[in-house]
């Protein structure tokens, strides 16, 4: 069976349909074949990662559905690992997330049928992450509430980490960040009873700078970031760790990402020069140097530097892709804008005290409906003093009032002529 396996990796290079059906035979072999156990978890693992290569979600649900017979063969320790991998490998398919959660599910009803406790554990708390993936929040809360719950009673703390990690990350794309911070001051609690490892390590990192960002606290978000990044140096190195090269993948790709959010801290605390000495650092930031997200977000560093409105709009439509897909990049970056057109805005309005809105719409490059509804917008908030004539379409600016504290020194005057008086009277009914 050796020589088959061993035919069956050289046709996958050439003819994947000719490969699936060697895998095949080699797993599903009748025990008259004398085939080893280590052959067929070969042949499963292989075939997996076969289509995966060809993108076929239907193809490895059957695939993990009828290699059930053969799970009950081995030990529990070691089929709950290969059926972990297996869902995993849906990961690498595209547009599979239902497909996966559906597999995810009949996987579990088979753990609750043969009684594997820790099997379902671990299936629910993957079950969590794809409801995460797939924004349905309360049935996500509702699972994690029930395996907090069991988790807590057979102190399995690595598990907690991860369930806490996962509640986290639900109450922060609630926009609940009380509660977000709550579960995961939780899961690091847990985290340092125990050892964790360095991938579950830099997402407990990347989760704290991410909840660190969003309260404006960029530079303690920065250091967060640079920990997740080199946290999974050695990881994202397929050659140096026995990992798949989709798992290799998938932790350079959160490597990416925590260098793209170190960038964002760079440009949101106004020190976009500091960006260049970024790549500087290692090799792991300067084999990003090309990346589009890295490219795009210098590209915004460059138009926060000059301070141009124009050039900030330009790079959010070529990058729409890069700087919008991301929630965390595309929130900050839409304050940033924001911000960077008040600048503007005020910078173009100070030399006159009666100015046409058509005016200020052509110096800044804007249409006027988007220029006129940010002036409204600044003069509610009181960041702009003045009034919008839109009969004549025109901004009316006044000076700015001058805080008069008469009223305010008047009135502790009289507070301290009543407390002499006071003092006073209580003196004269001593006599």
């Amino acid at each position: 069976m050796a020589s088959q396996l061993a035919q069956a990796h050289e046709a996958a290079k050439q003819s994947p349909q000719q490969a699936v059906e060697l895998y095949n035979s080699v797993l599903f072999a009748d025990k008259a074949d004398n085939v080893t156990m280590s052959d067929r978890e070969t042949a499963l693992l292989a075939l997996a990662a076969l289509y995966e290569q060809m993108q076929d979600a239907s193809a490895l649900t059957t695939l993990i559905n009828g290699s059930q017979q053969f799970l009950v063969t081995i030990s529990k320790a070691k089929s709950s690992k290969l059926i972990r991998t297996l869902v995993d490998r849906f990961n690498g398919i595209s547009g599979a997330l239902q497909v996966q959660i559906s597999t995810c599910k009949g996987m579990l009803d088979w753990a609750k049928t043969e009684n594997r406790e820790y099997l379902r554990q671990a299936l629910e708390t993957r079950l969590v992450s794809l409801y995460l993936d797939s924004h349905l929040y309360t049935d996500a809360l509702a699972l994690i509430s029930q395996l907090l719950s069991e988790l807590k009673k057979l102190d399995d703390r690595m598990q907690l980490v991860e369930v806490h990690l996962l509640e986290s990350r639900v109450y922060m794309a609630l926009k609940n960040l009380p509660k977000s911070r709550a579960a995961l001051t939780s899961a690091r609690t847990a985290a340092n009873s125990i050892y964790t490892p360095p991938p579950l390590q830099a997402q407990l990192d990347l989760q704290s700078g991410t909840l660190h960002s969003d309260e404006g606290d960029f530079k303690t978000a920065y250091s967060y970031f640079f920990e997740t990044m080199e946290g999974l140096n050695v990881y994202a190195n397929s050659k140096s760790v026995s990992e798949s090269a989709s798992a290799a993948a998938s932790y350079e790709q959160q490597q990416l990402q925590a260098f793209a959010y170190m960038i964002l801290c760079k440009i949101m605390t106004q020190q976009p020069d500091d960006i260049t000495s970024l790549f500087a650092t290692g090799k792991t930031a300067a084999k990003f140097r090309d990346r589009q997200t890295v490219v795009a977000l210098q590209t915004v560093a460059k138009a926060q530097k000059q301070r141009s409105l124009a050039d900030f709009e330009k790079a959010l439509n070529e990058f729409r892709n890069e700087l919008q897909s991301d929630e965390l990049i595309r929130t900050h970056l839409s304050a940033l804008y924001d911000t960077l057109m008040e600048q503007n805005l005020l910078r173009l309005i100070e030399p006159y005290s009666r100015v046409e809105i058509t005016h200020i719409a052509k110096l800044i490059g804007l249409p006027i409906g988007v220029v006129e509804n940010k002036l409204s917008q600044m003069i509610l908030d009181k960041v702009l003093c003045g009034i919008l004539d839109q009969g004549n379409g025109c901004l009316v600016v006044f000076p700015e009032p001058r805080h008069d504290s008469t009223y305010e020194t008047t009135l502790d005057t009289i507070k301290s002529l009543s407390n002499v008086v006071e003092s006073l009277y209580a003196k004269a009914a001593t006599l």
